[in-house]
C-alpha cells in the first residue's frame, strides 16, 4: 500500500496518520477532525462544506444516520441563481453541466465523513458490520490500516450485494453478476435489441463475432446463446476482464467466448462486430464513471473509425447508442452520421427502443426533458 497517499490528523494531542483509500480518485482531505456521537448534523455539515473531513470514532450506525442527515441538508440547500438568466442558461447542455456540478459538489460534501479501517478491512467501531468481502472485492487485500469515506464504503457494499444476487437479463433467461466498478446492465430494453436483430448472412461462412468493450460480458453471452460459435470479447479494464470471464464461466459459455485484453479491436476480421460505448460525451469525474461518460466520444469515434477494417466481407457492425446526448445538446445526429460517412460506413437498419427506467417519469429530475425524449438505438452498419 506504499503507493497510496497518507492522511494525517491530531487526536488526543497526538499526531496520527494512515493510508488514504479512494476508488473514485478523490485526493486526501487537507484538514481532518475527529468526532463521535456527540457531533450534531448541523456542525458536521458546516465542516464538510468548508472542506474539513470528519474521522468518525463513534457508533457505526450513528455514522450512517449522520450521513443521511448530511444528504438531506445537501439536497435542501437552495441553488444559487444569477441576477440575469440568459437563453444559454436554459439550454439542455447548460442544465446538464449544472446538474453534473451539483452532483460533484454533493459527492464532495458527503465524502467528508470518514471511517477507520484495520489491515484486514474490519472497522474498529461499535456495531460495525463485517465489510471484509465488499472491501476486498473493491480494494483487494490491505497490508496496513487505512481511512476511507463512509459514502464510498456504502457504494462498495451495494456493489457487493449486486454481485451476489446478480441482475436478471430477460434476453438471456439468466443473471449477470457485475463486479465493483463494472457497469451493471440494469437497462434490459437495449439488450433485447441485440437478442432480436437479424444476424448477418456472412456468419454462415465464418461463425465469429467481436464484442468490443465487453464489460460484464452480457452482450457476448447473448450472442453465444443466439448460436454464434465463437465470440472474442475485448476490454482494457482489468476489473471488466475479470468480471466478464467469471460471468462467461458461470453461464458455461467459455467454450465459445474468449475474453481478451485489447484496446477496442482484436486482430483480424469478423462478420459481426458489436460495441456498446459510453453514451454521454463528457468527462467522468471518477474512474468509476468511465462506462457512462466518454470525453469527446473517444470510444465511439475509435470504434466507428476502425470498424470497416475489422469487418469480414458482407459483415455488419452493430452499434448500441442512446440519443440522450443529442437531447442534451452534447452531440448532434448530423455529427454521428458524419462519423459513419467519414469511416466509409452505411446504415443498413436502425432499431429503436424507449427506456423503461423510473427516471423517465420523474418530472423532478433536472434532466427530465432529455430522459423523456430518449431513444436507444441499434445501428446496423456495413462497409459502404
Amino acid at each position: 500500500m506504499s503507493d497510496y497517499p497518507v492522511i494525517s490528523w491530531t487526536e488526543g494531542d497526538e499526531e496520527r496518520s494512515a493510508r488514504w483509500r479512494s476508488e473514485s480518485g478523490v485526493a486526501p482531505p487537507r484538514r481532518v477532525v475527529v468526532a463521535d456521537d456527540r457531533m450534531t448534523a448541523d456542525a458536521a455539515y458546516r465542516l464538510a462544506c468548508e472542506g474539513t473531513a470528519i474521522l468518525w470514532r463513534g457508533d457505526f450506525q450513528n455514522a450512517r444516520q449522520l450521513l443521511q442527515a448530511l444528504a438531506r441538508r445537501a439536497e435542501s440547500k437552495p441553488a444559487r441563481k444569477s441576477r440575469q438568466a440568459t437563453a444559454a442558461d436554459a439550454a439542455p447542455a447548460a442544465a446538464f453541466h449544472r446538474h453534473r456540478l451539483a452532483q460533484s459538489q454533493r459527492a464532495r460534501t458527503l465524502g467528508m465523513l470518514l471511517l477507520p479501517f484495520a489491515a484486514d478491512h474490519s472497522i474498529p467501531l461499535r456495531r460495525a458490520p463485517d465489510v471484509g468481502a465488499a472491501c476486498t472485492e473493491a480494494y483487494g487485500p490491505a497490508a496496513e490500516p487505512y481511512v476511507a469515506s463512509l459514502r464510498e464504503l456504502l457504494g462498495m457494499i451495494g456493489a457487493h450485494e449486486w454481485r451476489k444476487k446478480g441482475v436478471d437479463i430477460p434476453a438471456l433467461g439468466e443473471r449477470i453478476h457485475p463486479h465493483y466498478g463494472v457497469f451493471a446492465p440494469v437497462r434490459s430494453e437495449y439488450l433485447g435489441l441485440v437478442a432480436a436483430a437479424p444476424l448477418p448472412a456472412a456468419l454462415s461462412a465464418q461463425n465469429l463475432a467481436f464484442d468490443i468493450g465487453t464489460g460484464t460480458g452480457v452482450l457476448a453471452a447473448i450472442l453465444a446463446r443466439r448460436g454464434i460459435a465463437r465470440i472474442v470479447a475485448t476490454d482494457n479494464e482489468p476489473r471488466a476482464l475479470a468480471c466478464a470471464r467469471e460471468n462467461i464461466d458461470r453461464l458455461k459459455l467459455a467454450a465459445c467466448v474468449d475474453v481478451v485484453a485489447a484496446d477496442l479491436f482484436p486482430p483480424g476480421q469478423a462478420p459481426l462486430v458489436l460495441c456498446n460505448p459510453p453514451w454521454v460525451p463528457a468527462r467522468p469525474s471518477s474512474p468509476l464513471e468511465q462506462a457512462i461518460f466518454d470525453p469527446e466520444s473517444r470510444m465511439l469515434r475509435g470504434f466507428v473509425a476502425g470498424l470497416a477494417a475489422h469487418l469480414a466481407p458482407g459483415g455488419e457492425g452493430w452499434l448500441l447508442l442512446s440519443d440522450f446526448a443529442e437531447h442534451l445538446g452534447l452531440r448532434t445526429r448530423a455529427e454521428l452520421l458524419a462519423l459513419f460517412d467519414a469511416a466509409g460506413l452505411k446504415v443498413v437498419e436502425r432499431t429503436d427502443v424507449k427506456p423503461q427506467h423510473p427516471r423517465v417519469a420523474d418530472v423532478a429530475d433536472p434532466l427530465h426533458g432529455a430522459r423523456a425524449a430518449e431513444l436507444t438505438s441499434l445501428w446496423r452498419l456495413a462497409a459502404a
